[in-house]
């Protein structure tokens, strides 16, 4: 695998666009009365002409076998090696709602979540509780005083929010108190090198504060919190790839990992018509598009096998909208699976669509995980797609003599 600097050596401008359509959490596992997947359920027939157009495969986000988190998944979309580039979930979402973040802060992603009487987990996101709510719960963990920094706890959206450490000589060098799961309590933040032990115990007193003050705020009774992170250095797409790229993204995190990589952040609305359209209206002024459908992924941690089959179905009715922009390259794929049988991230590979005027077309007819599998790409690593998509826009020199 070439290294970002020989990329960097290889990449050329030219006028062609590509286009990355990222279905979150796209993958599944068959429902066993059907033994379909949630996008073999699905009816998706412009999905199934671009796969029939394109050329197939499944990636692995990050190695076979390895469950990957969203910011690895999308890094490897990005061309990023996720194993060398690690970008914590905290700093995400700080980025992500705009929030001015200094180097040297630690960032945290935090979930408001449900405990029972006995102290165990029992929602990890305190039933999505609606954005107001959020504010206001953070309005009153903001009045957490600790020692020696600055605490800002910022809203993010439903259940989550940002916590922002703000002081000298601080690491993000801890553990999470998030289990991932429920029936669990949540743990102590425990410093991983001596540099992060100021932050370890400064998380654990806004930990024991928020649960105090948060008591009798039913289902929102407790926090959660992980990703600790400080700002990263990551080489823009501009200077990698020489493109001019912008990012489509209703869900901070992923605005603030776009963000990281260089990108624009495009204003849009909530709704995936929202996100297409403002697709369209952008589309003379960049030559890299990165769309976010974030719903599938949300469905998927539910459990809810028929509402992730819907959110597919909606991408896919509202697909000629990307289509009619016939863009030298359109690349669809997912950053992980989700399952809805599962109710998470699995391993599992992701079935993905590479369309492009100089593409080899192989024998795929249906976008599914069945088929994909069969398909001319083979399985292969996430981290190709981007220089697979650079390669097929014509925008990628010869390597050597």
């Amino acid at each position: 695998m070439l290294s970002l600097d020989q990329i960097k050596n290889l990449s050329r401008q030219s006028l062609s666009k590509i286009i990355l359509l990222v279905i979150d959490g796209l993958g599944g596992l068959p429902r066993p009365d059907t033994g379909k997947t949630e996008l073999e359920t699905a009816r998706t027939p412009n999905l199934d002409l671009l796969a029939s157009d394109g050329i197939c495969g499944m990636i692995d986000p990050v190695s076979p076998g390895i469950t990957p988190g969203s910011a690895p998944g999308h890094l490897a979309l990005f061309g990023y090696d996720p194993l060398k580039f690690i970008v914590g979930r905290g700093i995400l979402e700080a980025l992500g709602i705009d929030f001015d973040v200094k180097h040297g802060d630690v960032a945290a992603r935090g979930n408001f979540c449900t405990i029972d009487q006995n102290g165990l987990v029992i929602d990890r996101r305190a039933g999505r509780i609606s954005n107001e709510k959020n504010a206001e719960l953070c309005k009153i963990l903001g009045n957490i005083v600790l020692s020696d920094v600055e605490l800002h706890v910022i809203p993010v959206k439903e259940h989550r929010f940002a916590v922002i450490f703000r002081g000298d000589k601080l690491s993000g060098d801890v553990s999470d108190s998030d289990p991932q799961q429920v029936g669990l309590a949540p743990q102590a933040v425990i410093s991983l090198s001596p540099a992060a032990e100021t932050v370890a115990r400064l998380a654990n007193e806004f930990i024991s504060s928020a649960k105090v003050m948060l008591s009798d705020h039913h289902p929102a009774n407790m926090v959660l919190l992980r990703g600790f992170s400080q700002y990263p250095n990551l080489p823009t797409m501009a200077e990698v790839y020489k493109l001019n790229a912008a990012a489509i993204a209703a869900y901070p995190m992923y605005r603030g990992l776009a963000k990281l990589a260089g990108m624009s952040i495009l204003d849009t609305g909530t709704s995936i018509e929202d996100e297409f359209d403002t697709l369209v209206r952008n589309y003379a002024d960049y030559d890299f598009f990165f769309i976010h459908v974030k719903k599938t992924d949300s469905a998927g941690e539910d459990g809810d096998f028929d509402t992730k089959v819907k959110i597919i179905e909606e991408v896919d009715a509202l697909l000629p909208k990307i289509i009619r922009l016939e863009a030298d390259v359109l690349v669809v794929s997912g950053d992980h699976s989700t399952p809805a049988l599962l109710k998470g991230h699995s391993w599992h590979p992701v079935p993905t669509i590479i369309r492009s005027k100089w593409c080899r077309p192989d024998r795929v007819r249906e976008f599914s995980e069945t088929d994909c599998s069969s398909g001319a790409l083979g399985r292969f690593p996430g981290v190709s797609v981007m220089t697979l998509a650079m390669a097929n826009a014509l925008k990628l020199a010869k390597y050597g003599a």
